[in-house]
Formats: structure tokens, C-alpha cells, sequence
């Protein structure tokens, strides 16, 4: 029950407060374990322009287990699976990692922040992280590219 308690408190402080850039709600008014989050690609990266659903899903043992993010638009980037599942490698969700006082405001900046500095070192996608290390420019293309095409909200 106090899990629930804590949720909701951060979901309200969220809804009212949201770090710059992002939008949360429930993705189903009756299951407060699922959000859907909303956010803008930031200013100083190849996803500016675009804005991207992603899945928030948090154990029912949370704040002890780590939510998980999953982006439901497409994106061309090293740490985020490149499959349907859309899942988000991010250090601070590990389980090992994961520290029960940690806040989804902080989980949902740092998710946005990958956007600007992705963690090739980190990556899911190894292919993507090695063009990142290797040609930059080619990288940040194809990445403006997916960004247009899936997150535009605009069918190209």
C-alpha cells in the first residue's frame, strides 16, 4: 500500500511539475503503475522537433525494483532498443544500480539528458554506438531522418 501512496504523490508532483520538455499522465486512469510520458526531442540534439511517446512502467514493488521506459515512437539511437519493445538502456535502472530513494523526475531528466549525450558505452544498439564514436555526422543524419519521420507527428 505505501508504494501506492509514493506513486501517486510523485505522479501529482509530475502532473503539476514536470521537468522541461516532458508531459505525464496515466496511461489508463485505473492502473497507476502505467504512464504515458510525453517528450520533445531537446534543443541541442538531432531529435529537436520531435516528441516522443514513451512507457512508464513501475513494479508493483517499487520504489524498491526499478520502473521501466520503453519508447513506444521510433528512434534511431544507441541506448534505446531498436525493435518494437523500444526499451531504454539507462544505468540508474538497473536493478544493481537502482537506489529506492531515486524519483521519476530524476529517472524521466535523465532519460531526456541520453537524448542530448547518448552512452554509446552503454548501448543496446552496438551498431548505432559504434557510428555514433565514428561518424558523428552520419549518425546525427539518420537520427534528424527517424526524427522526422516517426516523431513529427507529420507522415512524411
Amino acid at each position: 500500500m505505501g508504494s501506492q501512496k509514493r506513486i501517486a504523490k510523485e505522479l501529482s508532483e509530475l502532473m503539476r511539475s514536470p521537468p522541461p520538455g516532458i508531459s505525464v499522465a496515466l496511461a489508463d486512469e485505473s492502473d497507476l503503475y502505467r504512464w504515458k510520458i510525453t517528450m520533445k526531442g531537446p534543443e541541442d540534439s538531432p531529435y529537436h522537433g520531435g516528441t516522443f511517446l514513451i512507457n512508464l512502467t513501475l513494479p508493483s514493488a517499487y520504489p524498491f525494483k526499478p520502473p521501466s521506459l520503453s519508447f513506444l515512437t521510433r528512434i534511431y539511437h544507441p541506448n534505446v532498443g531498436n525493435d518494437d519493445k523500444g526499451s531504454m538502456c539507462l544505468g540508474m535502472l538497473r536493478s544493481d544500480e537502482w537506489k529506492p530513494s531515486s524519483r521519476i523526475y530524476a529517472v524521466l531528466e535523465f532519460a531526456r539528458q541520453l537524448l542530448s549525450e547518448p552512452m554509446p558505452d552503454d548501448a543496446i544498439e552496438g551498431r548505432i554506438a559504434e557510428q555514433y564514436k565514428n561518424d558523428r555526422s552520419r549518425y546525427e543524419e539518420i537520427a534528424r531522418d527517424w526524427t522526422r519521420k516517426w516523431a513529427s507527428g507529420k507522415k512524411s
